[in-house]
């Protein structure tokens, strides 16, 4: 039996299938047709030495590129080795049409977008100008978000609410509220971004549900997951009892590896391992996926672990069983990768460096089957 591509000898990490094992992947009509031996195909793809694992999920970028003073280009992301990136609240139902045409269709990198429940989504970040969207609730906008998000389900996964002092000033829960009416009235998970009190962590976590998301997990003090005398909150611990993510989302202002270390001394382990790359941390010191996940391998993480954080549980989340994942007729897309030993620095958001000695980079990545060469 012949496949469009083979990729020959890597080792292939599959947690959704339990599988870490030297193997080749074929792939045929843009879906993945067998993982196993001995396999030939049109085109073959030498990746021994390499890790191949299924293709890459961001599940917190900001890609609406020259749409948004914060936006990315997405192809930029793809050649860090990512097949799918997940935008989250930069464009509202006001520009969401914006987005999907300029941005979204023309992408060779899937982007899947959850809804900013503002009007405008995040409008005004930059180095100069900061103005939170959830901070003037005329903006809030229930009835256009339920309607674009229900006209656009196969590219609208969910809604996103930002609070916080930065992102909602003294609106408290208001926008959290009214987010979670909008996604339950869709039928989606909605994802929660935290920043300094106003809400406090607590509030925030009382109101979502099982599968909502909550980003910046692991964030530094105050709004921390983490008490100080280096236990857990209590309410964290109830919010994942009951199904609520938790994801990264690191960014300029929301991973600290003290945070990090304490909540992984406790084995509380983030659902989700996410970028938040954005225009003011691509450059550091979020720089991209990869860098995120090789600061959790280096804090001791186990790399089956690190990659299930970002396919086969963003996936999950998303609720797309077709990604993250080798089993037969998924998503063709492969991120082929190296393990890189040395000495590198790596730098969270309160400026603490860590001194570690392993880093992935990426060899290669397939998207919908073929080998791509951007």
């Amino acid at each position: 039996m012949s496949f469009d591509l083979v990729l020959r000898g890597g080792r292939v990490i599959d947690p959704s299938q339990g599988l870490d094992a030297i193997s080749d992947v074929g792939f045929r009509d843009g879906r993945i047709a067998q993982v196993g031996a001995d396999l030939g195909g049109d085109t073959v793809k030498d990746v021994k030495g390499l890790i191949v694992t299924p293709g890459l999920i961001d599940l917190h970028t900001h890609v609406y590129w020259g749409g948004t003073s914060l936006g990315v280009d997405p192809l930029r992301l793809a050649r860090g080795g990512c097949t799918t990136l997940v935008d989250t609240g930069s464009a509202g139902p006001g520009n969401f049409a914006g987005f999907l045409d300029h941005v979204i269709k023309p992408s060779p990198v899937r982007i899947i977008s959850l809804l900013n429940v503002s009007f405008a989504g995040i409008y005004g970040f930059s180095k100069r100008v900061m103005v939170g969207e959830s901070g003037d609730l005329r903006l809030l906008s229930p009835i256009d978000a339920i309607e674009v998000a229900r006209a656009n389900r196969d590219t609208i996964a969910g809604i996103k609410v930002r609070v916080g002092f930065h992102a909602s000033q003294n609106s408290g829960t208001v926008p959290l509220d009214i987010a979670r009416q909008v996604a339950e009235e869709v039928g989606v998970p909605m994802m929660v971004h935290i920043d300094l009190p106003p809400p406090t962590l607590e509030e925030v976590l009382a109101r979502m549900r099982t599968g909502d998301i909550l980003t910046h997990c692991f964030r530094p003090f105050p709004n921390n997951p983490a008490t100080a005398e280096g236990g857990v909150r209590s309410v964290v611990i109830d919010a994942r009892k009951r199904g609520v993510i938790f994801d990264i989302g690191h960014g300029m202002g929301s991973f600290a590896f003290k945070t990090a270390r304490t909540m992984l001394a406790n084995g509380f382990a983030p659902d989700c391992i996410s970028s938040d790359v954005h225009a003011l941390c691509i450059d550091g010191p979020a720089f991209d996926l990869l860098t995120t996940m090789s600061k959790f391998l280096c804090l001791g993480m186990p790399l089956g672990d690190v990659v299930w954080a970002a396919t086969e549980a963003p996936a999950q989340a998303l609720r797309r069983s077709d990604l993250g994942t080798f089993r037969q007729g998924a998503a063709g897309d492969a991120s082929i990768l190296a393990l890189d030993s040395g000495d590198f620095d790596y730098v969270d958001v309160t400026g603490e460096h860590l001194a570690g000695h392993l880093r992935l980079s990426v060899r290669g990545v397939v998207l919908n089957g073929q080998w791509w060469n951007g």
